[in-house]
């Protein structure tokens, strides 16, 4: 991990992405692409043909999986949340063990916060439906009008706003975008195998760890608090 030792960087703070890391959204995110996808007149054959969708920023996906013109994508992304407000944000589920994993961190003296490529707004309404807001700190998304939506935007956010060093955070999340935005504002990483991106998907991003259960993320955290990097360690 270049020069710097565990015991020195003193990771007290843990940043999560939410969906496919705190939470399962797949049916919501897929039933509210497939209802935007609709309204151009783009029909799927297998809503799993969908999961892609989930953990990308919206706009991009739908421009490049999609194949939408940058003005309906934006169209897109409208007819998605106008579904989404209703029911689709609520077509989710807590991924097992995390309640109990975030009040053992919050319980060790770590700050915790969630940093999301989905709008503030609704990350925070999900979290607070499912009783887990109380948990961070600060929950921070992209912004409604389409501003703040790359993972490393989000992620700098959240350490300029609580004014943490990138030597002493952590982030967790499912896909690609988490991963490289880490990098890019110089935070180290754990990739999560029970979200929706691959081993190879979250190697190739450059994950500092790769886990395949929730316990396992209180172990790289607890290790590298007791000055070992190893474990998880992908390198």
């Amino acid at each position: 991990m270049g020069g710097i030792t565990a015991v020195e960087r003193h990771i007290n703070n843990i940043l999560f992405d939410l969906d496919g890391t705190l939470t399962d959204p797949k049916e919501g995110i897929t039933k509210c692409v497939e209802y935007a996808l609709n309204k151009f007149d783009i029909q799927v054959d297998h809503i799993d043909q969908l999961i892609p969708y989930i953990g990308p920023p919206l706009y991009e996906s739908f421009v490049e999986l999609g194949g939408l013109s940058p003005e309906n994508a934006h169209l897109a992304v409208d007819y998605y949340r106008e579904r989404f407000r209703e029911v689709g944000m609520f077509e989710n589920s807590v991924i097992p063990g995390f309640p109990e994993l975030l009040q053992y961190l919050q319980d060790e003296g770590y700050t915790l916060y969630v940093a999301t490529s989905k709008p503030t707004v609704f990350a925070e309404q999900i979290l607070k439906h499912f009783e887990m807001d109380h948990y961070f700190k600060h929950i921070v998304g992209s912004n409604l009008d389409g501003t703040r939506t790359k993972k490393q935007e989000v992620i700098q956010f959240v350490l300029d706003e609580n004014i943490i060093s990138p030597e002493s955070a952590i982030m967790i999340g499912d896909r690609e975008h988490d991963i490289i935005g880490a990098k890019g504002c110089g935070v180290e990483s754990i990739g999560v195998l029970f979200g929706y991106g691959s081993e190879e998907e979250l190697r190739n991003a450059g994950a500092d760890h790769i886990v395949g259960k929730v316990d396992e993320i209180r172990e790289i955290i607890l290790n590298i608090g007791n000055g070992d990097c190893s474990y998880g360690n992908t390198k």
